[in-house]
């Protein structure tokens, strides 16, 4: 079995998931961040999220907590 990619970036409204994907490239992973950030401005409570599921690092959210 193939891993599905060390970078996971996750999609949350209202503190529930809604989509979610995993890149091997840490490149590819921050497009797709950027990417869905522009797709959520009409949801309650977004937050989107890149991890490196390698490590458990959050390596960037969205939006910044203050």
């Amino acid at each position: 079995m193939t891993s599905p990619g060390r970078y996971h970036v996750l999609v949350t409204s209202g503190g529930r998931p809604i989509q979610h994907g995993w890149w091997v490239s840490e490149e590819t992973a921050r497009a797709k961040y950027k990417r869905w950030i522009g797709s959520v401005g009409n949801m309650p409570e977004p937050r989107v999220t890149l991890t490196d599921e390698e490590t458990g690092t959050v390596l960037t959210a969205w939006p910044t907590e203050s």
